[in-house]
């Protein structure tokens, strides 16, 4: 039986936060027949949304939903029924229905043809206006509103109270708070009783000891290997692209593996990154290749014999981590030091210092517990008729459009859900 199908008697839903999840779950509460209001703190709905992918708006992943929850390092599995119930390709079903055609490119992900985050928002909002949802906006939740042990309203920082037969708190994480994620849906889930994880930045570029990454800032690496390691052993290794900044290290595989780095610098442990410039090579197989390229160069100094093997911007990191000197001749470099260089090139290491602030994070790993929340309903387990979707829940993905197919797929739960009869849950 279909979500429509189901069917339930008039309700007043409130749902609070106007991002991804919030909106979604607004339009399928109403969807469903329900009187949905929704409250939102900023002047306009989908702040956070319009940033996403670069402002292009990486709408979900292409994948199998497997994938997509393996995708998902914070609690994936916490999304089996949600997902399943409203995947991908009913995501993308959704923004062309709406208007907003869709392309896949490289790594599955989904975004509008128009690359304009903005066409997926309009459309959004477009859904709520069509539905009669009443969008209140400039308008801060201060707490949830419990009578007789079930969730009723909520009252705003000025005092006006908004009431609903079910509230669906979807006020984001604590990342980008001048899109409106300022970590408040945490404290309103403490004060009933929820237990909120510890919040840590995720997707968010790294830190590191070495100076001579601002020498090769904005310097981008398509094909890299990156292994995250703690105290010297290897935690995590992703291969993709990657880029150098002024702090740090940011880019896509680098964002992945933030989410451990950020744990094990909590934890107070010696984090590295080793960097593999040339992963398709065998040690031997770069070696050889090293030696073609000093053949060519044999009458030049080392420094400028490597060009044809690396960015400019990293010959002096590479060559000081192997502990050659830049302005030897080529015809002098030993057997043993040509092992050398071809161990700094796969082993390049950085010493990661913290993260960026949790400010700058695109996403926040941490928030409610997903053990006191039902999976299938998103309707907390402490208190009847609290819903929750969408960052303020303890799910993260990694980057390629699975933390707002997330957002997504408990939205719909939250507000399909949120309407039905306790007749229909069976």
């Amino acid at each position: 039986m279909s979500l429509q199908e189901l069917g339930s008697e008039a309700k007043r839903i409130l749902v609070i936060g106007a991002g991804p999840a919030g909106m979604m779950a607004a339009i399928k509460a109403a969807e469903n027949g329900a009187r949905v209001t929704l409250l939102e703190k900023m002047n306009r709905v989908g702040k956070k949304m319009l940033i996403t992918g670069k402002g292009r708006c990486n709408l979900t992943n292409a994948a199998e939903v497997p994938e997509i929850i393996a995708n998902v390092p914070g609690n994936g599995v916490f999304l089996n029924s949600s997902l399943r119930a409203f995947d991908n390709q009913e995501v993308i079903r959704f923004f062309e229905e709406a208007g907003v055609p869709t392309k896949v490119e490289r790594g599955n992900r989904v975004f509008p043809q128009s690359d304009r985050a903005a066409d997926a928002v309009d459309a959004m909002l477009g859904k709520l206006h069509e539905l009669g949802v009443r969008l209140v906006t400039e308008t801060a939740v201060k707490e949830i509103l419990v009578e007789d042990g079930r969730a009723v309203g909520a009252r705003t920082e000025k005092g006006e109270a908004f009431y609903g037969d079910a509230v669906i708190l979807a006020v984001g994480g604590a990342s980008y708070p001048g899109t409106g994620s300022s970590g408040d849906g945490y404290e309103m889930a403490r004060k009933l009783g929820h237990h909120v994880t510890k919040i840590l930045p995720a997707l968010v570029p790294l830190e590191t000891e070495e100076t001579w990454v601002k020498d090769a800032q904005g310097l981008s690496l398509r094909n890299v290997r990156v292994t995250l390691l703690a105290d010297g052993k290897k935690e995590e290794e992703l291969f993709g692209e990657m880029m150098f900044a002024h702090f740090g290290v940011t880019g896509p595989v680098i964002l992945s593996l933030s989410r451990k780095a950020a744990q094990l610098l909590a934890e107070g442990r010696f984090v590295e990154l080793a960097l593999n410039l040339k992963p398709a090579l065998s040690p031997e197989k770069l070696d050889a290749r090293v030696q073609r390229d000093f053949s060519k160069y044999i009458r030049k100094q080392l420094k400028n014999s490597l060009h044809d093997l690396l960015p400019g911007k990293l010959i002096d990191p590479v060559m000081d981590a192997a502990y050659l000197d830049p302005d030897r001749p080529v015809h002098e470099i030993t057997q043993e030091e040509r092992g050398r260089l071809v161990h700094a090139l796969q082993h390049l290491m950085l010493t990661v210092t913290k993260t960026r602030p949790l400010a700058e994070a695109i996403v926040t790993a941490g928030g409610v517990s997903v053990k006191e929340i039902q999976p299938k309903t998103m309707e907390s387990k402490l208190v009847p008729g609290l819903y929750f979707a969408g960052e303020v829940v303890d799910v993260d993905a990694y980057t390629g459009g699975y933390n707002l197919q997330a957002a997504f797929s408990m939205g719909a739960a939250a507000g399909c859900w949120s309407v039905w009869n306790e007749s229909d849950r069976s």
